[in-house]
């Protein structure tokens, strides 16, 4: 297991800011990209101009994910020239909370014996048998961190509550893997959102769609402009403005969705949109539902619509979905456009 597990964190690296109120990448174990380098530079509170203190952010660049931890160096410690810290682990895996708990264990290292070499020494443990122990600093075992526990730790109850039935719109954006982009000036805010969505769509358990912390550069947007569909996060306003870059948008502080021009017609919602609307915002108003019963039940009702759709494809030539095909069961139009989009989306249609 540990073999597996372990061989997901690709690097550890360092940002320091000193007293001069200089900021610089000081460290990296094996190594990193320049261009991940810059990204993780830019992404690090500590080089923002705004002056917020961010203790952990996450996010996705060029397939890697990335986990940066920040602290203040307050009490006399061997760092005599430095005001903050950032600890950067990149990895394979989404899983906020393991290098959260790493990186915590590997920030009061840093900042007992002032040097690199310990958090090293740590990362290869960790790399090598799955667990990084250290009695006044904790101890952190890989397997304590299950993938799923992951997926689930946001809440699809909070999504629908500010939503309601507007829910379906993120449903269906995701469901026929269109770009959506989510504002929000917090990144803490954008993070807590953004992680949810894709449990909207479980049965793919797909979360490389997701990129919860994107800046407006050439570079970021020339990398989630390689995936077909995603969830992006912005804490830049202007996004609103880039109607190249989404399908829907989504204003966090108004609650309020917006689909582009572009993607109506994809989007178009009939009865068939209704009422897994109302069965999402029935299971997630349910109090005695928890937050992973209510993701089985959208699964559940999911995994009908997809049955359904293979049951359509098994009908036709190459178990491949064409417009024809369709139009043959006269569905309302909304549900065969739906149907339409969702087989281009699963690969059911014929090209």
């Amino acid at each position: 297991m540990a073999a597996t597990e372990t061989q997901l964190m690709l690097s550890v690296g360092l940002i320091e800011k000193d007293v001069n109120r200089d900021t610089l990448w000081v460290w990296c174990y094996p190594s990193v990209s320049s261009d991940l380098r810059q990204v993780l530079l830019s992404k690090c509170c500590l080089t923002q101009d705004s002056r917020e203190f961010h203790t952990f952010v996450f996010g996705q660049f060029s397939r890697t994910w990335f986990y940066i931890s920040t602290v203040e160096v307050q009490e006399p410690t061997a760092l005599n020239k430095v005001t903050h810290f950032s600890i950067v682990v990149t990895a394979k895996d989404f899983n906020p909370e393991k290098y959260a708990a790493l990186s915590r264990i590997l920030c009061r290292m840093y900042i007992k014996h002032g040097s690199p070499v310990k958090m090293m020494e740590a990362y290869v443990t960790v790399l090598t048998k799955g667990i990084c122990q250290s009695d006044e600093n904790g101890s952190f075992l890989i397997k304590d961190y299950d993938i799923r526990k992951a997926f689930l730790a946001g809440s699809v109850k909070d999504v629908v509550s500010q939503f309601g039935l507007e829910t379906i719109i993120l449903y269906t954006a995701l469901m026929l893997k269109k770009r959506i982009v989510v504002h929000h000036p917090r990144i803490e805010a954008l993070l807590e959102f953004t992680r949810v969505l894709p449990t909207l769509t479980w049965h793919r358990k797909d979360w490389s769609i997701l990129h919860p912390y994107v800046h407006l550069t050439d570079t970021e947007l020339e990398d989630l402009k390689k995936c077909p569909g995603y969830v992006a996060g912005f804490v830049d306003p202007e996004v609103s403005n880039r109607s190249d870059l989404f399908d829907v948008y989504v204003n966090l502080p108004d609650s309020v969705i917006t689909v582009s021009q572009s993607a109506k017609e994809a989007m178009a919602m009939g009865k068939l949109h209704k009422d897994v609307g109302l069965l999402i915002v029935q299971s997630a108003e349910d109090a005695e539902r928890s937050d992973s019963q209510v993701i089985k039940d959208i699964s559940v009702k999911t995994k009908e619509i997809l049955a359904n759709l293979a049951a359509l494809a098994d009908q036709c030539e190459d178990s491949k979905i064409t417009l024809e095909s369709l139009k043959l069961h006269h569905f309302p139009p909304a549900t065969e456009n739906f149907l339409f989009h969702l087989a281009a989306a699963e690969q059911l249609l014929r090209i």
